[in-house]
């Protein structure tokens, strides 16, 4: 007979515990409202501050093109404002010099103190001296005035009643009544109130 052969019991290893797979959960309807709710509140929030961003950008858009608006509105009413200053300075320059023609006319001790004035600026270290009157003043004030030596008295027909131009070596004075008024003018606009 055949030899007989022992049997030996196989070795058996413990079983692999079985992974089950989670069960997986069907949400219910309230599950699945509650997820829509969340999301679309999410948008809304996001588009919300979206929508607040883009308002802002687009206020300050407007407001700075509404400032450059009502710059181009100023520009010209400011340029307005001062050529109607400046008009209005004219306007009293020459009313009165309308009005201190009339008093040199009638006063020409007025005159005479003026061309005291223009000598005394002028200096008496100047040689030659002309002075210049329109011609009225001059036949008016000549009898009365006693001239230092170098003076000379001249008629200019281009010059108005009142005024008077003196011309020496190194000093030339306009003292016409329009440029007194307006340097008197200049003062009181720059505060001088002289």
């Amino acid at each position: 007979m055949s030899s007989a052969v022992r049997w030996a019991a196989p070795e058996l290893a413990p079983p692999a515990p079985v992974v089950q797979e989670p069960e997986r959960h069907m949400p219910s309807v309230e599950e699945l409202q509650a997820i829509e709710e969340a999301a679309h509140a999410e948008g809304y929030a996001r588009g919300h501050a979206e929508g607040i961003a883009a308002g802002q950008a687009e206020v300050r858009r407007i407001a700075a093109q509404m400032e450059g608006i009502l710059d181009a509105f100023t520009r010209p009413l400011a340029r307005l404002d001062a050529e109607v200053g400046d008009a209005l300075g004219d306007l009293a320059v020459r009313i009165a010099g309308a009005l201190l023609r009339r008093e040199y006319a009638t006063d020409p001790a007025l005159l005479q103190a003026l061309v005291h004035e223009a000598l005394e600026i002028a200096g008496s270290d100047q040689r030659q001296v002309e002075l210049r009157l329109h011609p009225d003043d001059l036949a008016l004030l000549a009898p009365q005035l006693a001239m230092p030596a170098g003076v000379r008295l001249s008629a200019d027909a281009t010059l108005a009643r009142g005024d008077l131009r003196l011309h020496a070596d190194s000093v030339r004075i306009d003292g016409s009544l329009s440029a007194r008024l307006n340097a008197t003018l200049q003062r009181l606009v720059a505060g001088d109130g002289a």
